[in-house]
């Protein structure tokens, strides 16, 4: 039986898209687009920034070294925070699901700056039982560590979890755990997949 429903955040939630993040910074770089956007998707930086390695003021410091972004960490916050687009169909079934009494988590691969804007910005946020966020765990999915840390928190294991994710990776992990993992991929096939488990009604 269903005890709990963990969320990833990006494409889960809210979409994000980093080239327009890329697009603002550019002008206020030394680099052009192409090379802007591997050096911020393609290196580890990020990864380093989301398990927790790097601090937010580190992160951008390293930003300005490499890049030659001619911009103050407060303005490369804002570029930063402007990349997300809520997903109001699965952001409604969180909502559903939570008002239940059922608990909730969010699950996510993400980092300070990210969080700080989303737990402002979005009214889903507090709608969580808890959040698991790998720079705060200082792991990233689909590493073991991740998995764990929910377990515990959340006092449920295998069958008694259910996740959305859309990234195989980590969906293949819940599986080997017992989780009931749903791949997304559009929310309303998402939804289904809930229904099945039990977790929502057809609405």
């Amino acid at each position: 039986m269903i005890r709990v429903v963990a969320f990833d955040i990006g494409k889960v939630l809210l979409d994000f898209d980093y080239g327009i993040l890329v697009n603002r910074m550019v002008p206020m770089t030394n680099m052009d687009e192409s090379g802007l956007n591997a050096f911020l998707n393609q290196s580890p930086l990020l990864a380093e920034y989301e398990s927790g390695k790097l601090t937010s003021s580190e992160f951008i410091k390293v930003v300005q070294r490499e890049t030659g972004f001619e911009g103050l960490e407060s303005e490369f916050t804002v570029f930063f925070e402007d990349i997300f687009t809520p997903i109001t169909d699965v952001i409604e079934m969180h909502r559903e699901i939570a008002e239940s009494g059922m608990a909730t988590y969010t699950f996510s691969n993400t980092n300070e700056m990210a969080v700080r804007y989303m737990s402002r910005a979005y009214g889903f946020w507090p709608r969580f039982t808890g959040h698991v966020l790998s720079y705060k765990v200082k792991a990233l999915k689909p590493e073991a560590k991740m998995y764990k840390f929910l377990e515990k928190i959340s006092g449920c294991r295998g069958g008694e979890i259910a996740y959305v994710d859309d990234r195989s990776e980590n969906i293949e992990e819940a599986r080997a755990r017992g989780w009931k993992a749903i791949k997304q991929s559009t929310p309303n096939e998402t939804r289904l997949a809930l229904v099945e488990l039990g977790v929502m009604v057809v609405s």
